[in-house]
């Protein structure tokens, strides 16, 4: 089994990031701040204004390890990294299936099946622990939704056409996103959630879950590029200049129990507190260093927890599931599988 390899997120700004012999070094103001040995990591991730000197690009180029830019808003510069890997019939193989549509359609449906299935888990796991608490409406609401989503859960596997599958999620996404207000425990004000906001995000919920997003989707495009499939070339996502649609792809099964999950956590515990967060003159809400430092911990602590997958009947760490997707992927494009087995949380 592949161990899972460790991030190094570096989020201060003006931090200098160096080599001092197989370590990676972290340093701000001139002090040392942490350091990693090279063999435990598997990707840096920097945010903001962040340097990288050129030996710790070469040196991680050589060890298979990516450097990854992101702004200080998450959202994707750059991504420095050394020859890529894997088998160039598998790629061959990945641009068939994506550019035409009937074959595309059954990995597209697994995957938006298993999204609104896991989206599914994350109400019933909070029906489970506090519907007995709850009011007789709320629950009512609660049990409508997780119903509806298993409907589309069901429909999914069975669209025509890419087009209404789309459709599908999005009605899958207004139906969770609807009642995601009702998982929030922590009644503050700063912490209501009336709606999913991005680019920019305009409350502090909005502001954790695209934050996670940013990270999983970086955990995603690892994992298709460490199999050598393509992460700009998607089932479901369609094609655009600079978009890592497969990656997107592989995340989809991943956001509920990942990043929706690890959200309701941060919050309803008050690990995360309005001082967290800091509103910008566009209305934009955004995570501070201590609450992305937060979040980043809990990301890293979340990840080394072990679930059975349902396909394999193998305790995996949950780090480890996009790997395993990826790697499930490959397989069936290379004609292993008939179908491609998508990842449902229990």
């Amino acid at each position: 089994m592949k161990k899972l390899l460790n991030t190094l997120y570096v989020t201060s700004d003006g931090a200098w990031v160096r080599k001092d012999g197989q370590n990676v070094v972290v340093e701000v103001d001139g002090k040392e701040r942490g350091r990693a040995p090279a063999h435990l990591l598997g990707q840096i991730v920097c945010f903001g204004q962040v340097a990288v000197s050129p030996a710790v690009m070469s040196f991680c180029a050589e060890c298979g390890i990516s450097i990854t830019y992101l702004s200080v808003y998450g959202r994707f510069l750059a991504r420095v990294e050394g020859p890529q890997s894997g088998n160039v019939l598998l790629r061959r193989a990945q641009h068939r299936q994506t550019l035409n549509d009937t074959l595309a359609l059954s990995v597209a449906r697994a995957m938006v099946s298993a999204k609104a299935a896991n989206q599914r888990s994350v109400i019933r796991r909070y029906l489970r622990d506090y519907g007995s608490s709850m009011q007789a409406e709320a629950l009512n609401c609660l049990e409508t939704v997780q119903q509806r989503l298993a409907d589309m859960a069901r429909l999914a596997l069975a669209a025509e056409d890419m087009e209404k599958l789309r459709g599908y999620e999005g009605d899958a996404a207004n139906a969770y996103f609807g009642i995601f207000d009702h998982l929030i425990r922590n009644r503050e004000p700063a912490f209501r959630f009336t709606g999913r906001s991005r680019r920019p995000p305009l409350s502090a919920v909005n502001a954790v879950l695209s934050f996670l997003y940013v990270l999983l989707a970086q955990d995603c495009r690892a994992a298709a590029e460490t199999v050598g499939l393509d992460p700009q070339m998607g089932f479901l996502h369609r094609d655009r200049p600079g978009r890592m649609s497969l990656a997107l792809d592989l995340m989809e099964e991943f956001r509920a129990p990942v990043a929706d999950r690890l959200c309701l956590s941060l919050v309803n515990r008050r690990q995360l507190s309005p001082s967290d967060f800091r509103t910008e003159e566009t209305g934009a809400v955004l995570l501070d260093e201590d609450g992305r430092t937060t979040v980043l911990k809990a990301y890293q602590e979340r990840k080394r927890d072990v679930l059975r997958h349902a396909f394999l009947d193998e305790n995996i760490s949950l780090g480890l599931m996009p790997q395993i997707q990826a790697q499930l992927l490959a397989r069936h494009l290379r004609g292993d599988l008939d179908g491609y087995p998508s990842y449902f949380w229990r």
